[in-house]
């Protein structure tokens, strides 16, 4: 098995969180003790995607909440929240809350643009001011703001019995460096290291300069790190859909390698007007997936990830999956688990 110069600092895992209609309450559920099994396994992090008006989290800052209070010692992130959805006053208000909840451990990733769908759900989302609303980066600049203490009023005081603050309260120490942006371009990851976030980079890119994935994603980081007042030390997670068959059934090796093959075609070329490139499924044992994260030209630049979870695997697929990652492919990539 060939060796990697730097070993992974930093093991993480993603998921979705869906959700029966007829049970919401059993998928949360599962999602909570995934989140817990993981700190029991010694991830380093967890983090959850969004999803509205579908059958998976739609409010991940209240699920972290929950989840802070499962656990001890390990991160919790989104990836990401769209903040098109969010008001970022409000926002960086639930953040910084459950950061505090937390003891410091969370880790939220945003992104922006229009919602999904948006001519659709501008009515309901914002009914009088759709036209007015900046679903560009300065919507994040207003929550990075927030977040990291800039003013949000110029009143402050006491007024009667009640004191305001001109800051959103409450504060949380250290939660402005780490905040995330979940960018696909090369213009989105110059933005992140000039604002000095952190930088998500998942399965899915723009096909700017190659049509390569492995070539994109490591331009997209390089450039992130190039314009980040940190540079080379700027933190990059790498997020691929990874699933390791090590103590998996035939049933299960058969279900992951049928659902890796029906999203093969969309790797093979650019998506749609944007032009998205799609990483493949890394589906095998944990020494195959090593040896082929040791060949990605993006992972080598980085010592951290959050492997993606399948969106549609049952509970049991997921802890088979979990506990491969941490006992074998955690430890082929030079990961130790944290106590």
């Amino acid at each position: 098995m060939p060796q990697t110069s730097t070993p992974l600092r930093k093991l993480g895992f993603l998921t979705i969180g869906l959700f029966d209609e007829a049970d919401p309450r059993r998928g949360h559920e599962s999602t909570l003790e995934i989140i817990a099994l993981g700190e029991r396994l010694g991830f380093d992090s967890a983090w959850v995607r969004h999803r509205h008006l579908q059958y998976g989290i739609s409010s991940p800052v209240a699920v972290l909440a929950a989840a802070s209070q499962r656990t001890s010692r390990i991160e919790l992130g989104t990836a990401v929240i769209p903040v098109g959805w969010e008001n970022p006053l409000r926002l960086a208000e639930d953040l910084a809350t459950v950061d505090l909840l937390s003891g410091g451990r969370l880790n939220p990733g945003v992104s922006v643009g229009p919602p999904m769908h948006f001519d659709q759900v501008r009515h309901a989302l914002y009914p009088d001011t759709a036209e007015a609303e900046d679903f560009g980066y300065g919507r994040v600049e207003r929550l990075l703001d927030f977040v990291r203490g800039t003013p949000a009023t110029d009143f402050s005081g006491v007024e009667g019995i009640e004191v305001f603050s001109d800051r959103v309260q409450p504060q949380a120490p250290g939660l402005g460096d780490r905040m995330w942006y979940g960018g696909g371009s090369l213009r989105s990851a110059r933005w992140a290291g000039e604002h000095g976030m952190n930088l998500l980079t998942s399965s899915v890119v723009k096909a700017e300069e190659s049509e390569d994935f492995a070539e994109v994603q490591l331009s997209h980081i390089r450039t992130f790190r190039a314009h980040h007042p940190d540079r080379d030390r700027a933190r990059v997670s790498q997020g691929l859909v990874v699933i390791p068959t090590d103590s998996a059934t035939p049933e299960q090796r058969k279900k992951y390698e049928e659902y890796a093959r029906g999203r093969t075609p969309r790797t093979a070329t650019p998506q749609g007007p944007a032009r998205m490139m799609f990483a493949p499924d890394l589906v095998g044992t944990s020494d195959e997936i090593a040896e082929r994260l040791y060949a990605h030209a993006a992972f080598q630049e980085v010592d951290e990830v959050a492997f993606a979870l399948p969106f549609t695997f049952a509970h049991e697929d997921y802890v088979q999956i979990l506990t491969d990652m941490a006992h074998r492919l955690g430890p082929a990539l030079g990961w130790r688990p944290a106590d």
